[in-house]
């Protein structure tokens, strides 16, 4: 892995076809998301070999690069630091041909299923999820730090430590938390075409204290009432109304009375009509995850730590991202993510493959440097590098996610409820993040025996049912860098013809 953000930004570059092929460049926790103009020019398989990069993603409008926490971002200030520059570099990696040999036979056959799902599965449903998903993502950085202080402070809190320190610390993680919604609004209006600020303006109504003098539906309002979900709401109107208003007005006008109308307009409704709405649907969703898990706690966990990983394939798990963010501003954590989580330790365990296929070096190598990642909750190289590609394993890696979301699930049952202060990171990552009725210890605990039932789980059901026939039938034969092939029933041989394996990284 190259160490140097910018010698990883360099080979990177002419990879996605140059600085006039990039149009735009942003990062989420672990990806490097990427706008192109022309995506035919991108040579995913070199892309794919370079080290440092841990898997590629592709959604509607965007080509992303996984690079892992604390790596992406040092490496996107360098790649824009590069397109500033004009992109020229004198050291640019050997290029092959688009389908050039030094891509893994396993990530190509990813590459190309998530290409047919990406086709199968652009509806316009999923495309309003990524763009509320594009409000919520850039605010993870802040509820992660947020989440931390808050963490340090309870515990101090519980120990009887640093009296003195504890209410500085507690109005450092909370202050964020009084003014989401104006980030909230901020992006929503700047998502969907409006002006960002203007987005802020309106969106700060909710939390405004003055709201507690105003009346709706015969009952007093009070600050934040309807949270992140009325931001964005009354963002989302405030938009349409800037643009309708400058459609219609004269440029002399424009500029007095499309920011007074719009902020006007929207306020009202926002008081008298979104902000009691909200507050409904908000309180509903806090409700409805208490008793979810409450009552039905180990069915609850068994059907959402098994089914993440589809709705991760599908593009739905975008919906649950404002959702997370309403319980975090409510209760202060989401009681959902850590049975989420569970998927990935699934995952995790569906490495299994590396025991049963001994003698494919390729597959082992790609194993052997998305472990780790996937240990840290990033999942996308073992999922598109080995579990996807070949079908079985991904279907055990959901049970091992089905079994530790049962234990979490049955565990809050119990009573020990476990929650996580911030969304974003999973796997042994979110231990810093947790938060519970029981107490850290506790929590931890749980949330462990969660992880640890998942890669037991997804390890034995992979070890055992994780391999079809021709797989076995290439291992038993040793035919090393067997790519299994969806309109074959046996496997390909490295030594038939076709493209090769690539050599181990």
């Amino acid at each position: 892995m190259h160490k140097d953000p910018h010698a990883t930004a360099a080979a990177l570059l002419p990879l996605v076809g140059g600085p006039a092929n990039v149009t735009s460049v942003a990062h989420c926790m672990t990806r490097l998301r990427l706008g192109l103009a022309d995506r035919s020019r991108v040579d995913d398989a070199a892309l794919r070999a370079l080290p440092g990069v841990l898997g590629v993603v592709e959604d509607d409008g965007s080509y992303q690069v996984v690079l892992g926490p604390g790596v992406v971002g040092r490496v996107t200030e360098a790649f824009e630091a590069l397109l500033a520059a004009g992109g020229g570099t004198a050291d640019e990696p050997t290029r092959r041909g688009a389908g050039g040999g030094t891509a893994d036979g396993l990530a190509r056959r990813g590459a190309e299923l998530k290409a047919r799902q990406k086709q199968r599965n652009a509806t316009p449903l999923k495309s309003a999820l990524r763009r509320v998903a594009n409000v919520f993502v850039p605010l993870i950085p802040a509820l992660i730090g947020c989440g931390i202080v808050a963490g340090v402070a309870g515990l101090l809190t519980n120990l009887g430590w640093l009296p003195g320190l504890t209410p500085a610390l507690a109005a450092v993680s909370s202050a964020f938390m009084a003014l989401i919604a104006v980030f909230v609004g901020h992006n929503t209006a700047k998502e969907f075409g409006g002006t960002p600020v203007l987005g802020g303006a309106t969106a700060a109504v909710v939390v405004h204290p003055g709201v507690a003098k105003v009346t709706a539906f015969g009952v007093a309002l009070a600050p934040g009432q309807g949270g992140v979900l009325g931001a964005l709401a009354a963002a989302l109107l405030g938009t349409y109304v800037e643009k309708w208003c400058r459609a219609r007005l004269p440029g002399t006008l424009d500029v007095l009375l499309t920011p007074a109308l719009t902020v006007l307009v929207s306020g009202l409704v926002t008081l008298y009509v979104l902000m009691y709405a909200a507050g409904e649907v908000a309180t509903a969703v806090g409700t409805a995850a208490d008793r979810l898990l409450a009552t039905t706690g180990a069915l609850a966990g068994l059907v959402l730590g098994g089914l993440f990983l589809p709705l991760v394939m599908l593009g739905l798990h975008q919906a649950l991202i404002p959702i997370h963010t309403t319980l975090i501003e409510q209760q202060g954590n989401t009681v959902l993510l850590p049975v989420l989580a569970m998927a990935g330790a699934g995952q995790v365990g569906a490495a299994a493959v590396y025991v049963r296929l001994r003698h494919d070096t390729s597959l082992r190598t790609t194993i052997r440097s998305a472990l780790p990642a996937g240990l840290l909750g990033v999942g996308e190289p073992l999922i598109y590098g080995v579990s996807l590609p070949l079908g079985r394993p991904f279907l055990t890696a959901c049970a091992g996610g089905a079994a530790g979301g049962a234990f979490v699930g049955l565990f809050a049952m119990l009573g020990t409820d476990v929650g996580a202060t911030a969304i974003g990171p999973s796997g042994w990552a979110l231990f810093p993040l947790l938060a519970g009725s029981g107490g850290w210890a506790a929590t931890a605990g749980v949330y462990g025996g969660g992880l640890l039932t998942g890669y037991v789980v997804g390890f034995a059901a992979t070890y055992f049912f994780g391999l079809g026939d021709s797989l076995r039938a290439a291992e038993a034969g040793g035919t090393v860098g067997a790519v299994c092939d969806p309109e074959e029933h046996e496997p390909r041989p490295a030594d038939r013809p076709g493209p090769r394996p690539a050599s181990p990284r």
